[in-house]
Formats: structure tokens, C-alpha cells, sequence
């Protein structure tokens, strides 16, 4: 019997909160034939299950734990993916996880990874099902999680009309009355891109503006409005915005809204193995999706801005593919 140190960490799961880091012990027996695998992917989304249609090709033995809760559960079509536009994301993962299951190298279980161990070879890795499988290496395609402001209305209609890509929606309300919930350069930056899709557009500031005057003036020249009164609600129908509620009582009408609220990791598991972050608070990822920390791969949404669908697909097939590149020098 092998006695390990586990860090024991919040669930590696979308809108899973993360608990504090406690060091806890756990007896493990020795891992059997069916326990160890090549690599361990945690979260079996679109880049999780990109990853492992990869390494399945490549032959590998490849475990996928994942929580079955993707965080765009909530919007109702996928955009701007060459194949799959206009198709419901489930549908698109649905049939990911058919073809990537055709591999049979690769295995999936369904729960959440709270802790991780780096072995003398590979890495150890507890369930919450209390189940342990050990690996030679880690991928972890586990996300963000969006930190919704306390509004009512904002979190039931996030993904749906409350949007933060006018790239995947964009289209969809084009020439819509439009609002853009934000303030300072970000702000700005987003409502320049958002006039590109209407011109029935308004800033709310949610708050005294922090734009500066040569913004402003830029803002007005293009007939864009700054609301700076205090939300108080957004008005909504299933997740369709049709008002936003301000706190000095005006009643502002809206059919799509867009924001950028700010973010953290799904997972706390990466940053306690040591793998670092960027300024932006996203996984650091070189270009074969290698993190800072000798094999641990990251792919999806949590190591960049371009959260789409097609981007995670692209980054996780990468993952995959430079992963098995490295296994394969090592076994040479």
C-alpha cells in the first residue's frame, strides 16, 4: 500500500466554486492494469474531446473525467465554426463524444477531479468518486467560469442574450437596439467593435463613467449614448432581454447586451502544480499547448481570450497532437 499526499481542491468542473486548499492523506492501493493510462484529460468538453480524438488516433490510453456541465450550456446555437454553424452546442459535443468513444484506447468516466499528485513518473489522480488512476501525463481542458455581477436577469440570460462575442452572436442581432454593460478602456474597445454589427447602440456604465474625455467625445461623434445610472435589473423573457431597469427608475428597452465580467478558473488543481498564469488570469500555454510545468498540457478556454468553439477544437487537436509528439521522443 502506498501512503500519497493529494491536494485536495475545489471541483474541476464548469460553475463548480472552488474549495479551500487542504492537505489531506490518502492510502492507495497499487494501481491496476485498467487504473494507468498515457494521459489523463480533465474536462471532456470541445477541446478535452479534441485532445483525446487526437491522442486516440495516436494510440494512446487516454482517461477523460469529465463533470458533463460545459459552461455554454445555456446558449442555444454555436456561431462562426465552419460545419457546425447555427447547430446547438450539446448537439456538437453530443456528437464529438460518439466519434471520440469510436477510439477504443480511449475511456471516459463521468465526476470530478479534486486532487492531483506529480508521481516519480507521471501524476496520480483522485475522483470524487473515490476512484484513483495514475497517468504519465495531464491535460487540462477545465475552462473559466464566468463571475456574474449581482444583477437579476444577468446570469438567466447570459449566453443566450446577455453575449460576450459579437463573433459567435453577433450576426444573429445585427441592427438589434443593443447595450454594452461596461466602463473604462474595455468598455470603449468593446463598443468600438460592437458598432461594426448596429448603430442602436448605448454604453451603461453602471456607475460614474471612467471613460476618458477623448473617448467620450469619439463615443458622441458616433451617436452612441452613456448611460451611467446604476443597473438594477435586466427584463427578460427564458433569457431573452427585452429592458434594462436602472436604479434612478428609467427603464431603458434592449434586445441583446453585452459584457465582459471577470473570470477565474474552473480549476485550482493546475496553479497548486505550479503551472503559471498570465496577466489576464488565463493558463500559460506555449504554441504545442505546453504549460510551464514539464507534462502538463492546457487547452480550451482557459488559456485564451478567443473563447469560441472552433478556437477550443483547435487548441485541444493541438494538444493532443503535440503531446503524443512528445511521448513518442521519450519512448524512442
Amino acid at each position: 500500500m502506498n501512503r500519497r499526499r493529494f491536494l485536495e481542491l475545489g471541483a474541476c468542473a464548469a460553475w463548480a466554486q472552488a474549495l479551500p486548499l487542504r492537505a489531506l492523506t490518502y492510502t492507495l492501493p497499487e494501481m491496476k492494469e485498467n487504473q494507468q493510462f498515457d494521459v489523463i484529460i480533465v474536462g471532456g468538453s470541445y477541446s478535452g474531446l479534441a485532445a483525446g480524438m487526437a491522442l486516440g488516433r495516436a494510440l494512446r490510453r487516454v482517461l477523460i473525467v469529465d463533470s458533463g456541465l460545459p459552461a455554454n450550456r445555456q446558449t442555444p446555437y454555436s456561431h462562426n465554426f465552419i460545419t457546425q454553424d447555427g447547430v446547438p452546442p450539446h448537439a456538437i459535443a453530443s456528437t464529438a463524444r460518439r466519434q471520440v468513444e469510436q477510439y477504443s484506447s480511449v475511456k471516459f468516466r463521468s465526476g470530478l477531479v479534486t486532487g492531483v499528485q506529480q508521481a516519480e513518473i507521471g501524476f496520480h489522480v483522485k475522483v470524487n468518486n473515490g476512484e484513483a488512476f495514475a497517468a504519465k501525463k495531464l491535460v487540462f481542458a477545465t475552462g473559466i467560469r464566468d463571475v456574474m455581477p449581482a444583477i437579476p436577469g444577468f446570469a438567466e440570460s447570459w449566453g443566450i442574450s446577455v453575449l460576450h462575442c459579437p463573433y459567435c452572436h453577433g450576426y444573429e442581432v445585427r441592427d438589434e437596439v443593443t447595450g454594452v454593460l461596461g466602463n473604462g478602456d474595455k468598455a470603449f474597445e468593446l463598443v468600438r467593435l460592437i458598432s461594426n454589427w448596429t448603430k442602436e447602440l448605448t454604453l451603461f456604465t453602471n456607475g460614474p463613467s471612467t471613460l476618458s474625455g477623448e473617448q467620450v467625445g469619439l463615443l458622441n461623434k458616433h451617436h452612441i449614448g452613456i448611460e451611467q445610472a446604476e443597473v438594477s435589473e435586466l427584463l427578460h423573457t427564458h433569457g431573452q432581454v427585452h429592458g434594462i431597469h436602472l436604479k434612478n427608475g428609467v427603464l431603458r428597452s434592449i434586445h441583446a447586451l453585452y459584457a465582459m465580467p471577470p473570470f477565474e478558473q474552473h480549476c485550482g488543481i493546475p496553479q497548486d502544480l505550479g503551472c503559471a498564469l498570465t496577466e489576464e488570469g488565463y493558463i500559460q500555454v506555449d504554441a504545442q499547448q505546453r504549460t510551464s510545468v514539464p507534462g502538463i498540457y492546457a487547452c480550451g478556454d482557459g488559456t485564451t481570450r478567443l473563447r469560441t468553439v472552433a478556437n477550443a477544437v483547435a487548441t485541444g487537436t493541438t494538444a493532443g497532437m503535440m503531446l503524443n509528439k512528445e511521448l513518442a521522443t521519450e519512448e524512442f
